[in-house]
């Protein structure tokens, strides 16, 4: 069964007794984000001593994405300067799955970095679950997601690709508010020994692959209020709802026309293991 709690249920001098010498990292994948990630990065940092580092997983940004974390005290490292000898590789799985191996903590919080209206409630709604349950190893977060203006018209992918693929084709999933959301956390021991997709793909192949090795009862949602963020055009969508349908087929074990690059479990990746 997967729990549901509020972000509002875990006051943050809470969740510093229950830490118990745990680390957190704060992990932002980003690209061309410079206009929200100051903001963001400096909120991640005010949560000290809650959160132990905050690390930027620089996709290859043309703008001063790298200048401005920097500058707010997050830790900047390149996804083309992680395990390269892996191979090249691009996108937000990549950044996601090289974060497990850039980042330190016990616990790893991943949060998408061109959030407008982001707060504490985003890092502290994730971590809750992971430090007042020992069952539960990875946390999606839930919110309304306003389009222009106009509340719940936002998540046009989730609404119109992700939900009908997950009733068709993974209907234990379907509690799942957002599969698609950037903001999620785990522990990890458990995001270490599931692969990820490169693309677009990497929330569901994440959702998919967690729930099938450790079991839906591992797995929590927490409810994060409002997200505002940059909203795409309808025609940049097509690109992330390909990349979809393509990972909920493969991961279902159909055959697709469109292949699926992913990483393998970081644990069985030599470098992590040595450094270990």
């Amino acid at each position: 069964m997967l729990r549901t709690w509020h972000h509002a249920e875990f006051p943050e001098a809470r969740l510093r007794a229950a830490k118990r010498g745990r680390s957190v990292s704060v992990c932002l994948p980003a690209r061309d984000e410079a206009a929200t990630i100051g903001s963001i990065v400096r909120v991640c940092r005010d949560l000290q001593p809650l959160v132990d580092e905050v690390v930027v997983v620089d996709d290859g940004s043309t703008d001063d994405t790298r200048v401005v974390a920097s500058a707010a005290g997050a830790r900047v490292v390149a996804a083309s300067d992680v395990l390269p000898e892996c191979g090249p590789g691009s996108g937000k799985g990549e950044a996601l799955w090289k974060s497990i191996h850039a980042a330190h903590g016990d616990l790893i919080v991943w949060c998408d970095a061109d959030v407008r209206n982001f707060g504490p409630p985003f890092v502290i709604g994730l971590l809750g679950p992971l430090l007042t349950s020992d069952e539960v190893g990875f946390v999606k977060g839930f919110y309304d997601r306003p389009l222009d203006g106009r509340a719940g018209e936002g998540g046009r992918v989730t609404e119109l690709v992700a939900r009908p693929l997950i009733s068709i084709l993974f209907p234990h999933l379907t509690p799942v508010l957002q599969p698609l959301g950037g903001e999620c956390a785990g522990r990890r021991e458990v995001l270490e020994q599931v692969p990820f997709v490169q693309g677009y793909g990497v929330d569901l192949g994440l959702l998919v692959d967690v729930a099938g090795r450790f079991g839906l009862s591992a797995m929590a949602q927490v409810d994060l209020g409002e997200r505002v963020h940059r909203n795409r055009p309808l025609a940049e969508l097509a690109p992330q709802a390909e990349a979809i349908i393509a990972t909920a087929l493969t991961r279902a074990g159909l055959a697709v026309a469109v292949e699926v690059d992913e990483r393998p479990p970081m644990i069985e990746v030599p470098a992590y293991r040595k450094s270990a």
